[in-house]
């Protein structure tokens, strides 16, 4: 069982810059045999630690199987975010973990997967989406949905573009505001849910994002006949301890970061846009 007290010294070996305020850093811990024995699932997290300022929950973006390096993306939001920013290639981050539930990749194989998400929501379906591809004829058709406020906010691109190549694979994309050289549905990501065809008794649906989203999307594909235990959805709360112990991401009787961050619809469904709770 992994030590959630245990910090892995890592390496930045690459920056990648994904936005004006997003990076993508790709990690690679120091030690060998600490590197080799590192496993995940995708959709877990790590807490991420720059010495000296503090930590904070970050998704794991990488293939599971790829066993040399983490992919982490991450927004300049607050305090140790904007310190992160500063950092480069060669430099250090620590990494606790991984931690938490990650998405049913084993239990939906031969099944068809439509994948939602929403803003910088995309980063931790990242890694699924990769996994199913590098393993194509395991899976049926991948339908992949993704909004954002405007085009600028597009992380990812270049996977979008690459992603919608796959055989049997289409990807639909949204932006609440118009661009000049937006060519896709300008509206809210669940407008999309009208427009993508899907079988439901052979379907599965991979969620992340607001979960404004999630309240008002759901139900739409629950009245087109999926049934909801067939949704699985990503959650996001303040993590500290990763382990249920501080207590912050508690939702109902949940704690996220070991009973998520990822959980079936039905599950945490009369928890979801309650406060206090």
């Amino acid at each position: 069982m992994n030590d959630p007290s245990l910090l892995h010294s890592t390496t930045i070996i690459d920056k990648i810059r994904e936005t004006a305020d997003i990076h993508t850093y790709r990690l690679r811990i120091d030690d060998e045999d600490e590197r080799k024995r590192y496993r995940f699932a995708a959709g877990q997290f790590n807490m991420v630690y720059l010495f000296g300022v503090g930590e904070v929950a970050i998704s794991i973006v990488s293939d599971p199987d790829e066993p040399e390096t983490l992919d982490h993306t991450i927004r300049s939001v607050g305090r140790v975010t904007n310190a992160i920013a500063r950092l480069g290639v060669g430099e250090h981050l620590g990494i606790r973990g991984p931690f938490g539930q990650g998405w049913p990749l084993e239990e939906v194989l031969d099944r068809d997967v439509v994948i939602v998400t929403g803003g910088l929501g995309c980063a931790p379906v990242v890694g699924a989406i990769e996994y199913i591809f590098r393993r194509r004829r395991h899976y049926g058709a991948v339908k992949i949905l993704h909004g954002v406020k405007t085009p600028e906010d597009l992380v990812f691109q270049e996977r979008f573009e690459r992603w919608g190549r796959q055989p049997d694979t289409e990807v639909f994309l949204a932006s609440d505001r118009p661009g000049k050289a937006w060519r896709h549905h300008v509206g809210v990501v669940t407008e999309l849910f009208e427009m993508v065809s899907f079988t439901p008794s052979r379907t599965v649906v991979l969620m992340c994002g607001p979960e404004i989203m999630m309240r008002v999307g759901v139900p739409i594909l629950l009245r087109r006949g999926l049934p909801p235990t067939a949704v699985y959805v990503s959650l996001e709360r303040h993590m500290e301890c990763g382990i249920g112990l501080c207590g912050h991401c508690q939702m109902g009787p949940y704690f996220l970061c070991k009973d998520g961050p990822v959980m079936r619809y039905d599950r945490i469904e009369p928890w979801l846009g309650r406060t206090g709770v």
